[in-house]
């Protein structure tokens, strides 16, 4: 029995028994069962508050009846409107479920156990998880006291045994960004054996920004951009992601690609949510206004919240304990934000941000629980 015991673990690689498994947002699902509310913002998990578009719901419902058959492997259609959308030629784009999903391809094709990856502190978890998942060492340097990738810090860092540089950008959980300059100056340090990542998964909501390096302006062979359709584009529950890339890199994914992927319904849904512009200049919209409330309201009531040009805005407390409480009170009174200890920001919370009666449920809750709150705990 032992033995066997023994044999079962040694079948499991060192860095997989290492591995975290990932913590998602709280769904509004769990909470009303848990506390039977039916009242509930869900703010801890970046989503679109507006919803999809109903493009893509046309689209997505009318298809259902084709779902016996096998999807489009190569996703034309898909693949066609963003050729067109970015000027791109179709051999340069990759799909997958969600951008994590082309993250996990990445992984499989160019990365060996105990390679490097450079990248921050305090960036998406997710990546961690899928680079530790694949036995790579990761290289890490803490962000600048202003929350941001520290670049110089990063090309420092850069070896002959460094295999990928990883940059969310905006950054998740901060929402900071590295600017053109910033961009420039790592990519001068960066050997041509080195894939940088451009993780752009909140590109929507960054690009009214004049210094944001919106990647498709750059064509280098050994950076690959992800964009996903989970956030501005408002279809998180059909996971559909694309990725943008010089051909050589595309056709190395594809090779260690899943067939089928996405889904039929995740690339109808996407096809139809490109043709609705006006529902992403909404979201777009809509998220600039609550995000200046919001900002407002913290900032108004002593918190000393992270600049972000993201859908999101993270802010510090006095302790770890003092965000656990008040993502316990919050959902008492109905709402979700996100504690950031998975992050290895145990003194942050961060809130996305939502329509305007989500937003006024947030500051209504907040109205509820800051008098105990500043009594227990202060501000940070």
């Amino acid at each position: 029995m032992d033995s066997k015991t023994v044999n079962r673990r040694n079948l499991v690689p060192e860095y997989i028994q290492k591995l975290n498994v990932y913590q998602a947002g709280k769904p509004a699902t769990e909470l009303a069962r848990e506390r039977g509310l039916t009242h509930i913002s869900k703010l801890g998990s970046n989503e679109n508050p507006l919803g999809p578009s109903p493009f893509a719901i046309r689209k997505m419902t009318h298809d259902l009846w084709e779902v016996n058959h096998y999807p489009d492997m190569h996703a034309f259609k898909l693949k066609e409107a963003l050729s067109k959308l970015y000027k791109l030629k179709a051999e340069n784009i990759i799909l997958g479920n969600g951008s994590e999903g082309i993250m996990a391809y990445i992984m499989r094709a160019f990365v060996r156990p105990y390679e490097e990856i450079v990248t921050s502190e305090n960036t998406f978890i997710g990546f961690y998880i899928l680079a530790r998942s694949v036995g790579a060492t990761l290289m890490t340097v803490p962000l600048t006291s202003d929350y941001r990738y520290d670049v110089k810090a990063m090309a420092s860092k850069i070896t002959e045994k460094t295999k990928v540089v990883y940059i969310a950008n905006p950054n998740n959980p901060t929402g900071t960004y590295i600017t053109r300059d910033e961009f420039d100056y790592l990519m001068n340090y960066v050997p041509e054996h080195v894939l940088v990542i451009l993780d752009e998964a909140y590109f929507e909501f960054a690009r009214e920004f004049d210094d944001y390096p919106d990647s498709m302006d750059y064509r280098y062979d050994n950076v690959i951009t992800l964009r996903t359709f989970s956030k501005a584009y408002g279809l998180a529950g059909i996971r559909c992601g694309y990725g943008f890339a010089h051909q050589n890199l595309i056709d190395n994914l594809n090779k260690v690609k899943l067939p089928f992927e996405p889904n039929i319904i995740a690339q109808r849904g996407a096809l139809g949510a490109l043709k609705d512009s006006p529902h992403l200049e909404r979201t777009v919209k809509n998220n600039r206004a609550m995000y200046e409330l919001t900002f407002s309201y913290l900032t108004n009531n002593g918190f000393k919240p992270i600049n972000s040009i993201a859908n999101f805005i993270s802010f510090k407390n006095s302790c770890a304990e003092a965000c656990q409480w008040m993502f316990d009170k919050l959902l008492d009174l109905g709402v979700i934000i996100r504690p950031l200890s998975t992050y290895e920001m145990p003194e942050y919370v961060r809130v996305s941000i939502g329509n305007e009666e989500e937003m006024n449920h947030f500051f209504k809750s907040m109205d509820t629980i800051l008098p105990e709150f500043t009594e227990r705990f202060g501000r940070a």
